[in-house]
């Protein structure tokens, strides 16, 4: 009884979230359901006795306090943290600044096609220090489109290289990042250098000639020869406070890497405090720009809504997923699963490839690597456990193949905003990043493979 309500469930969630009803929602109501469903079939507590509330069917909804609780103290401020600062970054223009010095090496490149792989490198930089898919690519729109316009590159094959601006969430900056190391439980500077650093690096430089072969082939297929005088283009953002403000987006990776057990520091900084601390030198940075203290201290207001915005999208996605998990895992679910896969006679290898292959599913089905990652990242622990493995054996790779799935998806957010602003339907933009994300999967099976 506990397996066929598990199908129906986990069937609704489905078919909600691809319908694009509000994830929190679903995720929180349906753990809710597997719950109830928990403490009328008598299949286990739903909480330890020393988190009990004193009632069972209480308990229910007492675990959404115990997560919410937790997680916003430690977690969720993390990653409360880093949004408030990207917000602030983009406020005072910083960004636009780190762009401008970035990429201006970029602008002298003649060859259309070489220009296009140039700017991908250069957009790999940037994610490293903008941790917003739909943030980076937009702004990439407003900078770098115009660039490559004027130079001679396609329309959809800029489209297709800014579409996949961040096509892995890495770095102490990204949320999903700060939630795979959290569970874990790795320093997130270790997990980005001694982890993700390793695959990021290759698939980059791998993906750089892919996407030259790949748009030069979609350009000669779809006859692309050129523009004429009269093609419209988007006007480039000429606004950007001065260079000296592109340090400030890459001050907390400095704190952060540089006080860590990679550097072999005697001094901890977490991520919290490297982002307030780079947060008030940057308010510094404005005031002697501005010399009006009011409008700095007011501008502080945008690190405090970035941070409540994150709450009600991310920090509300994770609680939502881990209540979501936590029915599955209480109603019996996650053991039959485990059980399951481990009698279809895989090898490990074979079935981190298989959960990674369901992950890019769901995020392509969602248009969402936040949603999809969330949802399912707290389930890892016991899932590895069963299988004798590491933690990290099985999400790194089912963390970085979210963001594969998520970039092909029509209906993702940061598509859709570039496909809007350019003119051009998301489905064109995804045809020219399905191929490199290809290949990327099959870079990420083989460090699967790889590993003994």
């Amino acid at each position: 009884m506990g397996i066929f309500i598990t199908m129906l469930v986990v069937a609704w969630v489905i078919y909600m979230i691809v319908k694009k009803y509000y994830p929190q929602a679903v995720l929180l109501t349906a753990g809710i359901i597997l719950l109830l469903a928990t403490y009328f079939l008598g299949t286990n507590p739903v909480l330890p006795a020393k988190e009990s509330s004193g009632s069972a069917l209480l308990d229910i909804f007492h675990t959404i306090e115990v997560l919410l609780s937790s997680r916003v103290a430690g977690l969720g401020l993390t990653i409360m943290s880093i949004a408030g600062f990207a917000k602030y970054m983009e406020y005072i223009g910083a960004s636009k600044a780190l762009f401008a010095v970035v990429a201006s090496p970029v602008k002298r490149i003649k060859s259309p096609y070489l220009l296009l792989v140039l700017s991908f490198f250069v957009s790999q930089i940037l994610v490293l220090f903008i941790p917003s898919h739909a943030g980076l690519a937009l702004l990439l729109m407003v900078t770098m489109y115009p660039v490559l316009i004027r130079a001679g590159v396609s329309k959809l094959s800029a489209l297709g290289v800014i579409g996949c601006a961040q096509y892995m969430d890495v770095g102490p900056g990204s949320g999903n990042e700060i939630l795979a190391a959290h569970i874990c439980n790795i320093n997130p500077a270790v997990f980005f250098v001694e982890y993700q650093l390793p695959i990021f690096a290759t698939t980059t430089l791998i993906l750089g000639g892919v996407h030259y072969l790949v748009q030069k082939w979609w350009d000669k297929k779809e006859g692309f020869t050129g523009y004429d005088n009269s093609v419209e283009l988007i006007k480039e953002d000429e606004s950007r406070p001065p260079l000296i403000y592109a340090i400030l987006p890459i001050i907390p990776m400095i704190f952060i890497l540089g006080f860590s057990p990679i550097f072999k520091s005697k001094i901890r900084m977490d991520v919290v405090t490297a982002m307030f601390l780079s947060t008030f030198i940057s308010m510094m940075f404005e005031y002697i720009r501005t010399k009006d203290f009011r409008s700095t201290l007011q501008s502080l207001k945008y690190l405090y809504e970035g941070m409540g915005n994150s709450f009600a999208t991310v920090v509300s996605l994770i609680v939502a997923g881990e209540v979501f998990a936590a029915g599955l895992m209480k109603i019996g679910a996650v053991d039959v699963m485990t059980a399951g896969v481990q009698n279809l006679g895989l090898g490990i290898k074979a079935l981190i490839i298989l959960f990674c292959i369901v992950i890019a599913c769901c995020a392509f089905l969602m248009g969402s690597g936040n949603a999809a990652f969330f949802s399912f990242a707290a389930l890892a622990p016991k899932i590895a456990s069963a299988l004798n493995i590491e933690v990290v054996t099985l999400l790194l790779p089912m963390q970085i193949m979210t963001s594969f799935g998520r970039v092909v998806s029509p209906i993702t957010a940061a598509i859709v905003a570039i496909a809007g602003v350019a003119g051009v339907s998301p489905v064109q933009v995804v045809k020219r990043t399905a191929i490199p994300m290809g290949v990327a999967a099959l870079v990420n099976v083989a460090f699967i493979l790889a590993k003994s």
